[in-house]
């Protein structure tokens, strides 16, 4: 600090004052303090103003800071800002603004008044930041909160459809424990393999494995898997892996592989259609024991039946053929295949 002859402080010297603005790490923008047009107009940016918009100062002093401005820029942040500073009062906010070369950035605005001695304004000073990267990852995480909302209210929904008719089909509390805790069994199943990826997709033939894997015997193959490479969203990958759960439980109860010599074959392709893609996945059992229709319509059947077609759109035939149960399901396909 330097001081008078007197001894009073006198503050850093101009030089010391604008060395430390051009090499502040925030962009700064000082402005003439007339609001109007083509006021007010740029006196001075520092080399942080360069780098984050790529206007060299000679490019910009003299013209408005209206230039960094676009189509994309909220108007209604403008206005404020301009309610704000014709009151004289500073103003923060954070808008999109263009660089030299058209791209955009998000920025963060500190705008103050400089006044004189007797109370007017003289200049504007602005400190800016670019804080896109921060605004993407906040849009990110509110991205996943909602996602992870919609899918709460989904597996909560699913859950409900599971307990009701776990009720109804289930002769005593014995047979409801055992299948109710097999069904969240296979839910939380299905949810691991939804937050093992980043993209929160599965693979059809995961939600496959994942039931049929240890009911194949080693060096006698019971169960075939045919397809291409498929992924579902999470919304749809819950029911599917619901629907494939039942009809694995009600195979080995019932059907294919209860007998030694039953077999299981799972095939799937995705088509074309005037809605967009579609998949298509035929389950069908051989060689088990002998099959009766049924009395009443299970909870596996009322899955299939109610659980796809309200949740996913989905057509489901149910065929009880002589050789095996048939279940062949057409979906609307939300995500592509890999």
């Amino acid at each position: 600090m330097d001081q008078d002859d007197d001894g009073g402080s006198l503050g850093p010297k101009p030089g010391v004052l604008l060395a430390a603005v051009e090499a502040a790490g925030e962009a700064i923008l000082i402005t003439s303090a007339d609001l109007d047009a083509p006021g007010p107009c740029i006196e001075y940016v520092n080399p942080a103003f360069t780098r984050m918009t790529g206007y060299e100062a000679n490019e910009v002093v003299g013209r408005s800071p209206r230039l960094l401005q676009g189509p994309a820029t909220d108007r209604a942040v403008l206005n404020n800002m301009r309610a704000a500073l014709a009151a004289g009062e500073p103003f923060q906010a954070e808008a999109l603004n263009y660089r030299k070369d058209n791209t955009t950035y998000m920025v963060e605005w500190l705008i103050t008044p400089v006044r004189e001695a007797d109370g007017r304004i003289a200049r504007w000073v602005s400190a800016q930041r670019d804080v896109s990267e921060r605004r993407a990852a906040e849009d990110h995480q509110e991205l996943l909160v909602r996602e992870l909302h919609h899918r709460v209210r989904n597996t909560l929904s699913t859950v409900r459809a599971v307990l009701d008719a776990s009720l109804r089909s289930s002769v005593g509390l014995a047979e409801f424990r055992h299948a109710f805790a097999g069904r969240i069994a296979s839910l939380a199943k299905t949810h691991t393999l939804i937050t093992e990826e980043r993209t929160q997709e599965v693979a059809f033939d995961g939600l496959l494995r994942t039931e049929l894997e240890a009911y194949d015997q080693p060096g006698r193959s019971r169960v075939t898997l045919r397809g291409t490479r498929v992924l579902l969203a999470s919304e749809q990958a819950v029911p599917v892996g619901m629907a494939l759960h039942e009809l694995t439980v009600n195979a080995i109860r019932h059907g294919a592989l209860r007998d030694p010599d039953g077999r299981l074959e799972v095939s799937w392709s995705v088509e074309e259609s005037p809605a967009g893609l579609t998949l298509h996945w035929t389950w069908n059992e051989h060689d088990g024991p002998p099959v009766a229709l049924p009395t009443r319509e299970g909870f596996g059947t009322e899955l299939l039946r109610k659980l796809l077609t309200l949740q996913l759109g989905a057509k489901v035939n149910v065929t009880f053929d002589p050789d095996g149960l048939r279940v062949a399901v057409v979906m609307p396909l939300r995500v592509g295949t890999s």
